[in-house]
């Protein structure tokens, strides 16, 4: 029972020190990339453009992608925010 109860404390500890470290760029991102878009796959079918990515301390950048339209909604493309003097990526999304 002690060592279920250790393990269970090791675990929240840990989770709680992992979910602090979150590397935010202080630059900000170059500005996008053109991405040769492959044909598109048929009419029901929206681009999704290419984005920077932060990782292992830089920018890479991702490719866009065609993604099938989701009926009524629209898509809200993701986006570089400054927040104080880090910058945050917000999510694209369905709206």
């Amino acid at each position: 029972m002690k060592k279920i109860a250790c393990l269970a404390l090791l675990a929240f500890v840990f989770l709680l020190i992992s979910g602090c470290v979150i590397a935010r760029p202080r630059m900000a991102p170059p500005p996008p990339k053109k991405d040769i878009r492959p044909a598109k796959p048929g009419p029901e079918f929206l681009w999704i453009e290419g984005n920077w990515i932060w990782s292992s301390g830089q920018y890479t950048w991702s490719k866009g992608f065609w993604v099938k339209k989701k009926p009524g909604k629209n898509w809200v493309p993701g986006r570089w925010e400054k927040r104080g003097r880090h910058w945050v990526w917000i999510k694209g999304r369905w709206r």
